[in-house]
């Protein structure tokens, strides 16, 4: 299973989950009880991995093994910490970061926004203002002369999961069980990803933004019910990115619906320690409905396994790409696949879930790559899969 010449391979990672101390962002406020209304967490973010100090090693890590390319985060709380107030030192931090992956033969794949807000957004305007479409709208124009060298641009990740998780403020990123999409919300994010497309493009960028594809499967007799369910959690999001240079699908586990909505696992399924379903497949079947919806070209910029057992993580990654593979066969444009994650890092509340082709010492940083993350980067080194 080869795949083409220029297909990109790397992995991705978040500022907030692992670069430690985003002190001005609305997650560190959540994380320490200050953030109104919001759940309380298993564990603060601390100081992550360090990552906001090591990337330099942990970009190396990523180049030494085989792959080409690296999906980062900028901070929006720490490049604007006030309201109007710039730092010009962290446009400069991120600008480094940029560099040192182009001194590293790395393709940067930058996203302007990750989960994360200023905790001056979140408390002042907030996604169902439509007022945050201009201040992501100024966000895009203040980081615009650092990224100019930078091709492939995000704006927002998974916006599904934020128009579903701003619905109600005490879900945590679980997927399954979260509400229906808001729909006020989710016209802002619409309007604030075309508007920051627009003003990438200008500069000559290829923008696009990453949808969390869910999978959602009807039990026998419930098709249109998962349709239906479907709707304002993915597909509307799904349909936006008609027209843009690229959409990134980001693909776990998948959702099975049934009368009442989605469908308890069995107790003999196997899992993550996420507590989601171990099924590959549903790279592939989200590769599928995005592009039957919308035709855009497609780099899958998440998929990964949250688990203790790194030879099941490769298991998993290779059952994933041979969906890709099998997508492209069928004249499917994909053009990349970056991994999630580079590092174990913070998922939202806990550090329990590890995702990462590269662990770490709490205590130390010292990092420590898994057998996986050799793994993949032999498969990009060879651009296929092997036997």
């Amino acid at each position: 299973m080869s795949f083409p010449h220029g297909f990109l391979w790397g992995a991705s990672t978040a500022a907030h989950q692992v670069e430690g101390n985003n002190t001005t962002s609305d997650w560190w406020a959540r994380e320490h009880g200050r953030l109104e209304n919001s759940a309380r967490v298993s564990e603060p973010s601390g100081d992550a991995a360090d990552s906001y100090h090591r990337y330099p090693d942990d970009m190396r890590l990523l180049r030494d093994a085989g792959l080409t390319s690296y999906r980062f985060s900028l901070e929006w709380a720490r490049i604007e910490p006030e309201r109007g107030f710039v730092s010009r030192a962290q446009l400069d931090h991120y600008r480094r970061m940029i560099d040192t992956a182009r001194d590293l033969g790395l393709t940067p794949m930058v996203t302007l926004h990750h989960f994360t807000n200023p905790l001056w957004f979140a408390q002042e305007i907030g996604w169902g203002n439509p007022l945050s479409v201009d201040a992501f709208a100024r966000f895009t124009q203040t980081v615009l002369p650092i990224l100019t060298d930078v091709e492939l641009v995000c704006t927002i990740n998974e916006p599904n999961m934020v128009a579903t998780i701003m619905a109600d403020s005490n879900n945590s990123f679980s997927g399954t069980g979260l509400p229906p999409g808001d729909p006020t919300i989710t016209e802002h994010l619409i309007s604030a990803h075309q508007f920051s497309v627009a003003i990438l493009r200008s500069a000559g960028k290829k923008a696009g933004w990453s949808i969390a594809t869910q999978d959602f499967q009807g039990e026998p007799g419930f098709e249109q019910a998962a349709e239906d369910f479907g709707r304002s959690r993915e597909d509307v999001f799904l349909d936006a990115s008609s027209g843009d240079d690229w959409v990134g699908i980001q693909a776990y586990t998948r959702t099975r619906i049934g009368a009442d909505g989605p469908v308890p696992l069995a107790p003999d399924v196997e899992t993550t320690l996420t507590g989601w379903e171990y099924y590959p497949k549903a790279l592939e079947d989200g590769i599928r409905r995005s592009w039957e919806r919308n035709g855009t070209p497609i780099y899958v910029t998440e998929n990964g396994m949250a688990t203790a057992d790194d030879a099941r993580r490769i298991d998993y990654t290779r059952g994933a790409l041979e969906g890709v593979s099998r997508a492209m066969a069928d004249g499917i444009d994909v053009r990349g696949y970056l991994h999630w994650s580079l590092l174990d890092n913070y998922e939202w509340g806990s550090y329990a879930p590890t995702f990462g082709l590269i662990g770490w010492d709490r205590e130390t940083f010292e990092r420590h790559p898994k057998p996986s993350l050799g793994w993949l980067g032999e498969v990009a080194r060879r651009n296929g899969l092997g036997n």
